[in-house]
């Protein structure tokens, strides 16, 4: 078979299968999980049901392609933030940013129903670890370049930041986002909570998205009219 005609079966394919993650992640967003068929999901991606089984047996098989293709951009797009920004101390409060901004917009995206079934997914757990290892990564750079503070291993920082920024998908607005990620930052830069000589406390740093989620509700509440 001419490659040219390969290329044209390989594009279309592409395309077909971009199309059905897509109106499949929109379906369920604004009717629920249950509510929605692989017929409607034929229809609204304009194919046949039977070329939609030829890609997909069921609506929760796209679903999780759907959020594999989503999980693969989001850490891609903090690879990006981290390369093209310079200094240490920089790279690591660019990337934490990014990634609590991230956090929150993907959070609107999903409804509860959605979200629980995602959060199931094994490619979360896989792709939290990968994030943990770019984050310790930059906070060992910190360390060294004296951007961060060096009496805790980066290991433990790390699930320090990811446990707090985690809570920005709860904040009502960017602007607290950004406060949430300046606290974090503090605790991690030399001078910051514990430099006495003494660690900060396990249990507090567990507090940090408990706090984080408190303080968006209060916010919640403030801005109601």
């Amino acid at each position: 078979m001419p490659k040219l005609w390969n290329e044209t079966i390989d594009a279309h394919r592409a395309a077909v299968r971009k199309a059905v993650l897509e109106t499949t992640a929109a379906l369920v967003a604004e009717h629920g999980l249950t509510s929605v068929t692989m017929s409607r999901i034929a229809k609204d991606s304009g194919i046949g049901r039977a070329t939609l089984y030829k890609y997909f047996p069921d609506v929760e098989s796209i679903l999780l392609a759907w959020h594999e293709q989503q999980i693969s951009h989001h850490l891609d797009h903090l690879a990006e933030v981290r390369d093209r920004t310079e200094g240490a101390g920089a790279r690591l409060e660019a990337v934490l940013r990014e990634f609590a901004l991230v956090s929150r917009r993907s959070r609107q995206h999903q409804d509860g129903e959605m979200a629980a079934f995602l959060h199931r997914d094994r490619q979360v757990s896989q792709a939290r670890q990968r994030l943990h290892r770019m984050i310790e990564d930059l906070l060992a750079d910190g360390a060294r370049s004296g951007d961060v503070r060096d009496d805790i291993a980066p290991g433990e920082l790390a699930s320090y930041c990811l446990h707090a920024l985690t809570a920005a998908g709860d904040l009502a607005s960017e602007a607290a986002v950004h406060r949430l990620v300046t606290v974090s930052l503090t605790g991690v830069r030399p001078g910051g909570v514990g430099t006495s000589g003494t660690p900060p406390h396990t249990d507090a740093t567990a507090q940090a998205p408990h706090r984080a989620r408190h303080g968006a509700a209060h916010e919640g509440r403030s801005a109601r009219p």
